[in-house]
């Protein structure tokens, strides 16, 4: 699709520069990172069954694949930057989309950035004697770093991601190799595959997929740079499809060597995971590695997590709807320069005033499960009110499956919100909080639209 097509916004200067690949590996480094390792000992927790655990990291992929299926539909039918945003706006009304695109940035993007820098920053300290002033100042520093490197281009950002995620994925498929053949694991961990787990309450199943929605956060980050990647119509629904599946697979194949390298009973409330189960196999050696690997795999998706943010606070400013001067590109570079400033200055402030603060973000899940649903709820609104629109992808199993993906999310929420009552009211706060600023905002357009006003 060309710049002047008529999907993309009049405003818009972003360059389409993304190919399959880069769409599809943004989509691994977003999703593969930090949950992997550090999740797996809650989960054991809450399902100490070996076949039940796999089941649950298989229904998780199962439901972001229903999500995708909902956001292809979505994505290629407005290869726009911002995401939810525009769809919500495009749905229902621009309050809807903006308070969603107010979450996302401020809360999730900026505030998973900041907690990225903050895990990358605490890793490295296990390894180096930094000091909580050191691992302050590595994370302050690498955030920095990864913004200026988005800031010059969206391809160096690109590239650093591709590169990060080949590396991190090749190295987990390494591990999951090398584990049973050269490793002192044990198959009958693995055995009997489901003993007991006729006493499991479908409320246990539903609160141990919360840290499996967790650890595949990241499956639609392709969505938020649509406006940046080539024949969209067809590269956004594979990318989705070829980087899930890529996920999923690498998550299966990772929790059964976890399996195969501790019992299910010294599994559960292992802080790290891949850790724990690399020093089983390998030795002290091992663990060592794992460190390395962590520090890779976080490195990644933050660097995923930089370059896709500033685009939805970019493509509000495009409509009028946010700060002034975030709709800004760069007359060299062509990134949203502006809001990438922006994103890492929020970053930055939020890792001085709270340092390591990552208990404080486990709303972070809850907020996305929102806007899933929200997205859901924008395509059946979408399909009435504009059934006549160019659909270059139609949501395969509509409408049952994006129903059972809205269910899903449903339960996961309700479950949240028993186990986090107060992060998940700080959540809706938060999003209530963007109320007044959008009625500012609109009321500035209002006032711009007048006659004898310019902008």
């Amino acid at each position: 699709m060309p710049e002047s097509a008529p999907e993309a916004h009049p405003r818009d200067r972003l360059r389409r520069e993304l190919r399959l690949r880069d769409a599809t590996l943004l989509i691994v480094s977003g999703v593969i990172g930090s949950g992997i390792f550090l999740t797996p000992g809650r989960i054991a927790e809450l399902l100490p069954h070996p076949g039940v655990i796999l089941a649950a990291w298989l229904v998780g992929g199962l439901l972001a694949l229903a999500g995708a299926l909902a956001n292809a539909e979505l994505g290629a039918m407005f290869p726009r930057a911002g995401g939810d945003y525009v769809y919500l706006r495009e749905a229902f009304h621009p309050a809807a989309g903006f308070l969603v695109g107010w979450l996302t940035f401020f809360v999730i993007y900026a505030g998973t950035v900041a907690t990225l820098a903050a895990g990358f920053a605490a890793a490295l300290g296990e390894l180096l004697p930094l000091g909580a002033g050191g691992e302050r100042s590595v994370a302050v520093g690498i955030t920095l770093a990864i913004s200026g490197l988005n800031y010059v281009g969206v391809r160096w950002g690109a590239r650093a991601n591709n590169l990060t995620a080949v590396l991190k994925v090749a190295a987990l498929v390494a591990f999951a190799g090398l584990g049973p053949v050269f490793g002192s694991g044990d198959l009958s961990n693995l055995l009997p595959v489901v003993s007991g787990a006729s006493d499991l309450s479908v409320a246990d199943f539903g609160r141990a997929l919360s840290p499996v929605f967790f650890s595949y956060l990241g499956w639609n980050s392709c969505v938020y740079v649509a406006s940046e990647i080539r024949d969209p119509g067809r590269n956004i629904p594979r990318s989705l499809f070829l980087g899930l599946a890529l996920c999923t697979a690498v998550y299966l194949l990772v929790n059964a060597v976890y399996l195969y390298a501790i019992p299910v009973e010294s599994l559960r409330g292992e802080a790290n995971a891949g850790e724990a189960a690399a020093q089983a196999l390998f030795g002290g050696v091992g663990g060592t590695l794992l460190s390395f690997l962590v520090l890779l795999s976080i490195l990644g998706t933050l660097n995923a997590t930089v370059l896709v943010g500033p685009r939805i606070a970019y493509a509000m400013a495009l409509d009028g709807l946010f700060f002034p001067g975030v709709e800004r590109t760069h007359a060299t570079f062509h990134t949203p320069s502006v809001a990438i400033a922006l994103q890492a200055g929020t970053a930055v402030a939020i890792l001085l005033l709270l340092g390591s603060f990552e208990r404080a973000l486990d709303y972070t899940t809850f907020a996305i499960l929102l806007a899933a649903m929200a997205d859901v709820a924008a395509l059946y609104a979408l399909r009435r009110r504009q059934p006549h629109r160019a659909r270059p992808y139609r949501a395969w199993g509509y409408p049952w499956v994006p129903a059972a993906y809205f269910l899903g999310n449903f339960g996961v929420a309700v479950a949240l919100l028993g186990l986090r009552p107060l992060e998940c009211a700080i959540g809706l706060g938060l999003l209530a909080a963007g109320l007044p600023f959008y009625l500012g905002f609109a009321w500035r357009e209002r006032r711009l639209a007048r006659p004898g006003k310019v902008e």
